[in-house]
């Protein structure tokens, strides 16, 4: 079964499907192991050719791993007090757009390939 969930870029308003059963598991339940991935699924099926445009590569989208919203903005702080504004309870995960780590000590931010 699919439903569609909205979601905000910026002044942009969309929605995405995704299916119930990725939906399931309380966020109390989850490991942050399981967080991650389930963020890192969300993403690459369903967000990512929508946000990973020249614009926005850099910026931060946060993720509620539970509904599938996201968020985009420079830092992904205002991206997760508006989806905490929406959702109290959300479990978060931010992905910095275009590179395969949002950080780096000591070394260099390495792009993630095109797709």
């Amino acid at each position: 079964m699919l439903h569609c969930l909205a979601y905000n870029v910026g002044d942009e308003i969309g929605a995405i499907a995704a299916s119930v059963e990725d939906m399931e598991m309380p966020e109390s339940e989850m490991s942050a192991e399981r967080v991650a991935r389930r963020a890192d699924e969300i993403y690459e099926r369903s967000i990512r050719h929508t946000v990973e445009t020249d614009e926005n590569i850099g910026k931060m989208v946060i993720v509620d791993v539970e509904t599938g919203d996201y968020a985009v903005d420079e830092t992904g702080i205002e991206s997760a007090r508006r989806l905490r504004e929406h959702r109290s309870g959300a479990r978060l995960f931010g992905i910095k757009i275009g590179y395969k780590v949002a950080e780096a000590f000591g070394g260099a931010l390495e792009r993630t390939a095109r797709k």
